[in-house]
């Protein structure tokens, strides 16, 4: 069953309003350089177009992909998560780093998801479930295309104010976004514990027993009590970990997502 009924509220509103921003502030920043504009994001998104196929290509060729014969438990976590989001044709590859990282990128069919292989070292299958999700969702909503989209009329010459306002609306929309995946990661691992605590191994890499997790997690709430860190989300593409956290937890607990949980266990 494919759904994006999980989408954040307000996600496309703030797309629509920053699309229009970006819009009205070229037009006001420079009217000599109008005519050019089509033409500079056109451009633009060529070259993001380009170097997604590049990185795309570059993967195939260093990185491992993850299939039945490569990583059969790792393939196996991708399609039960495939099979509750249906985020349409994907190319999953692990990349060896010690990093805890993991993205998504690609203007067409297949998107690709690129794991860091220290994920595998400290999460456990749900917890992977819910850093997968989170990935297919950003697949699934639009965002990976769209990211491009925003970033080409973003990357159009116009004035520092102007680029200044352009950059705060569209890592806004970033954030928003952030939800949203969050969202498709709880639905793709089906706990909210789970989730929460990937997100705090994201933060704190040596938390592994629950009293790390949980000694973690006292200090991440402390985050939006400091006035600092809340001016420095504004330029930021994801939110403060508690505020994810937070919509995870309120998401949980809500009507919404009991039902069409339930939807999707009975798919």
């Amino acid at each position: 069953m494919k759904t994006t009924a999980y989408r954040y509220p307000g996600e496309e509103a703030i797309l629509s309003g920053t699309l229009i921003l970006v819009g009205v502030v070229l037009l006001l920043a420079s009217a000599a350089s109008l005519c050019l504009a089509p033409l500079l994001v056109g451009l633009i998104i060529l070259m993001t177009y380009s170097a997604n196929q590049s990185h795309h290509q570059e993967l195939k060729r260093r990185a491992q992909r993850v299939t039945q014969s490569t990583i059969p438990q790792l393939a196996a976590l991708v399609e039960q998560c495939a099979r509750r989001l249906q985020p349409g044709a994907l190319d999953v590859f692990v990349v060896r780093s010690r990093e805890l990282n993991a993205y998504t990128f690609g203007m067409d069919k297949p998107n690709a998801i690129v794991l860091y292989s220290s994920l595998f070292h400290l999460m456990d299958a749900d917890e992977l479930r819910f850093i997968i999700g989170h990935e297919m969702g950003h697949v699934a909503l639009g965002h990976t295309w769209l990211n491009s989209l925003v970033g080409g009329l973003a990357g159009v010459p116009s004035s520092l104010g102007a680029a200044v306002i352009v950059s705060l609306a569209f890592r806004s929309w970033n954030r928003v976004c952030e939800y949203s995946a969050d969202r498709a990661g709880l639905l793709a691992c089906g706990k909210v514990n789970k989730a929460i605590s990937a997100l705090v191994k994201l933060v704190n890499h040596e938390a592994d027993t629950p009293e790390e997790i949980e000694e973690t997690l006292r200090i991440i709430e402390r985050e939006d009590d400091q006035l600092d860190n809340i001016l420095l989300e504004t330029l930021m593409t994801h939110p403060m970990t508690i505020k994810r956290i937070e919509n995870l937890r309120n998401y949980a607990a809500s009507a919404e997502f009991q039902k069409l949980q339930a939807r999707l266990n009975a798919a």
